[in-house]
């Protein structure tokens, strides 16, 4: 199962990102949404999980979950906007991977056999940071994560 991981679009979506995602089965959206229509624009492609970030806070992206467990593939995958938050063992909850945004930073760790993904913005260019979205391949085996960084002008 593919399934794409996107973040801090901040209101925009980049033509980019929507060709990078192209031929996900799921798509997850790790918060900071900025505009609920990014959301339809991605359920044009697939089914669509999202939590709200701390940037949501009016409208109706105030109005996504905080947090958000789901099992895709036949693994638990647990969302939340700020990994820092994370208020749970993963492990003992049987979680097989962590998905998270806010920082803006690209990230795959690996810490106890649970997959921390960050997969980075994918909104408006921040600091020195790449635009990116990220992949979670899931077979029999496990997990593949993969990030992607975009080519933007």
């Amino acid at each position: 199962m593919l399934i794409g991981v996107i973040a801090d679009t901040h209101g925009l979506l980049r033509p980019e990102a929507l060709d990078a995602l192209r031929g996900s089965e799921h798509i997850l959206h790790a918060g900071d949404v900025g505009d609920t229509s990014i959301l339809d624009r991605l359920r044009e492609i697939a089914p669509v999980t999202a939590i709200r970030g701390n940037v949501d806070v009016a409208g109706p992206s105030s109005l996504l979950p905080a947090t958000e467990l789901i099992e895709l593939g036949g693994r638990g995958i647990y969302m939340l906007h700020d990994r820092h938050a994370l208020d749970l063992d993963p492990v003992g909850a049987g979680i097989s991977a962590v998905i998270s945004g806010h920082s803006h930073r690209p990230g795959i760790q690996w810490h106890k056999g649970v997959l921390y993904f960050n997969p980075g913005s994918a909104g408006p260019r921040r600091f020195s940071t790449p635009v990116s979205v990220g992949f979670l391949e899931i077979t029999e085996a496990g997990i593949e994560p993969r990030l992607v960084e975009l080519m933007t002008s």
